[in-house]
């Protein structure tokens, strides 16, 4: 079923100038269950379909004032939008290079003047097939793509993206002349977590750590797992004191409550290092990660369940 509607139904816009073939249009469209939006000219149709929720089929009338129907087709192709829309032109045109001409602007199809009912309900059927395979495609590729970037387990960017993104903000950083903080993260003693609950338990912890951290921070913030009770954590335009502020509210999240398991209440908590890349300062992805690295070691060296910061140098 089409998106944008809520009945179900899907959404085709009907473009025509001509009132009475407008109406029969729409009476037919109404009698198969679509839901019809209406424009009585090429400007007002382009209008409908540049919107984010443009309606999936359409059937525009070859001659309109304004925009006619093949320079209609020709600008919604050429606006590359993600979600296909399946066009229909109506024409009096029956001459083959007419017929060429539609096709070559973008149009699916074409039924020409006057129309068979019948004809048209199955041209429609098939464009909302394609409508539909497409859809499908989607959704598959978003899969895929979830599955290429995120961690199966935590939902957090896998290891590779955390890194490419950390590529990508220390660029923007340096461009821009803002500030970049890195947090590296590990839960404390997570081994005696899975020895003494099991992996499962275990697992329950990390999702549950990705949650609090996740509560804590800002939109634009990116969380990734950088391998097995590991996190990487970056604030972007973050200065090194609102860095370990924000950092120290994820410490205090995490220690506020144990996760509610099976066999019993787990108590976990998180050593966390922080570094800042300051507003003009120019250090490579490597040197953060190392520093960062090097305070949450101290961070575990004086006792965990802690922040430590060190000046990115």
């Amino acid at each position: 079923m089409a998106a944008g509607s809520v009945s179900g139904a899907m959404r085709i816009l009907v473009a025509d100038d001509n009132q009475i073939s407008r109406r029969l249009l729409e009476a037919a469209l109404r009698k198969w269950d679509y839901e019809v939006v209406v424009a009585t000219d090429g400007n007002e149709a382009w209008e409908i379909l540049s919107k984010p929720n443009a309606p999936r089929l359409a059937i525009l009338d070859w001659m309109m004032p304004g925009l006619s129907g093949p320079e209609l087709c020709r600008r919604v192709r050429q606006s590359g939008a993600e979600r296909y829309t399946y066009i229909l032109l109506v024409t009096s045109r029956s001459e083959d290079e007419d017929v060429v001409e539609g096709l070559e602007a973008g149009a699916d199809d074409y039924i020409t003047k006057p129309f068979n009912q019948m004809e048209l309900k199955a041209r429609l059927a098939s464009g909302r097939r394609i409508i539909e395979l497409q859809d499908q495609l989607l959704r598959a590729q978003a899969t895929l793509r979830e599955q290429a970037t995120r961690d199966a387990l935590t939902r957090a960017w896998n290891r590779r993206s955390i890194l490419e993104i950390l590529d990508r903000e220390v660029d923007r950083a340096q461009r821009e002349h803002s500030p970049l903080s890195v947090a590296m993260c590990d839960l404390d003693h997570f081994k005696q977590v899975n020895d003494n609950y099991g992996h499962l338990a275990g697992d329950a912890v990390l999702v549950e750590a990705v949650q609090r951290m996740r509560a804590s921070m800002r939109g634009y913030d990116s969380l990734g797992r950088y391998g097995g009770e590991e996190f990487l954590l970056l604030f972007p335009g973050c200065e090194a004191a609102a860095a370990v502020r924000l950092a120290e509210r994820m410490r205090a999240e995490i220690e506020s409550r144990p996760l509610e398991w099976q066999t019993g209440p787990i108590p976990f908590t998180i050593s966390i290092g922080v570094t800042t890349l300051q507003a003009g300062q120019c250090l490579p992805s490597e040197a953060l990660l190392r520093i960062a690295d090097a305070a949450l070691y101290q961070a575990k060296q004086q006792g965990r369940n802690r922040v430590v910061a060190l000046p990115a140098e």
